[in-house]
């Protein structure tokens, strides 16, 4: 049995004991490649996280397609990615693609503008919208804006910091006051790759069953 299968078969196990079967999402994934993550890329863990995420992607979506962003101080819109496209994605989609801008600062504000311009403008759909966001310290204070004015909107932003960085700006995501609903998770893993697939989506699906509860409580979802 293929790695990916294994972990579909361990995010449909998670799923049911959130109670999560049956819901339908999109699925996106945002990928920090400033210039500290690029052991994390020469290691293959990234490319391990883009797998991870698409076993779960492929339970809430009926076509298995996975959106994929990737940024530092600029950002890129990636060919979505299935099960076909996994093989090889980030060395082909982003290490040996001259078009994308890699390893310089991460700058969040900017590609979180384009994700929601994504879904609630090109693609707007009552489908809720479950964005991963993995980053390794560093996060501008300016995602409180977007987290803010996403409110009450059908996106959910479940961040992943890794690593040794300066977490303090998703640290206070759950005190942040002002919003219809608590739309924004964060949790710390020291090193993904240490993290068992189980326990990776049982802290990444926390806190989604609780705000799909909420936004359609507030009339967000129908």
């Amino acid at each position: 049995m293929s790695s990916i299968s294994l972990k579909k078969q361990t995010a449909k196990i998670v799923l049911e004991k959130k109670k999560l079967t049956g819901v339908t999402a999109r699925v996106g994934l945002v990928l920090d490649i400033s210039g500290s993550m690029r052991k994390l890329y020469k290691e293959g863990v990234v490319q391990e996280a883009v797998e991870r995420v698409l076993a779960v992607a492929s339970q809430f979506d009926d076509d298995g397609a996975m959106d994929v962003w990737i940024y530092d101080n600029e950002f890129s819109r990636l060919p979505a990615v299935t099960e076909n496209e996994l093989s090889g994605y980030i060395d082909k989609a982003v290490l040996t693609n001259d078009n994308v801008h890699k390893f310089g600062r991460n700058d969040e504000p900017q590609v979180m503008k384009d994700v929601m311009t994504k879904y609630l403008k090109e693609e707007p759909e009552d489908t809720p919208a479950f964005i991963v966001f993995l980053n390794d310290g560093g996060c501008k204070a300016g995602i409180k804006k977007f987290i803010m004015s996403s409110s009450d909107k059908p996106i959910f932003w479940q961040f992943i910091g890794i690593g040794n960085g300066n977490f303090d700006t998703l640290q206070k995501l759950d005190t942040m006051e002002g919003r219809v609903v608590d739309n924004a998770n964060f949790f710390h893993l020291q090193a993904m790759e240490a993290v068992s697939d189980e326990e990776l989506y049982d802290q990444l699906l926390d806190e989604f069953p609780l705000w799909l509860k909420e936004a359609k409580e507030k009339n967000i979802l129908s």
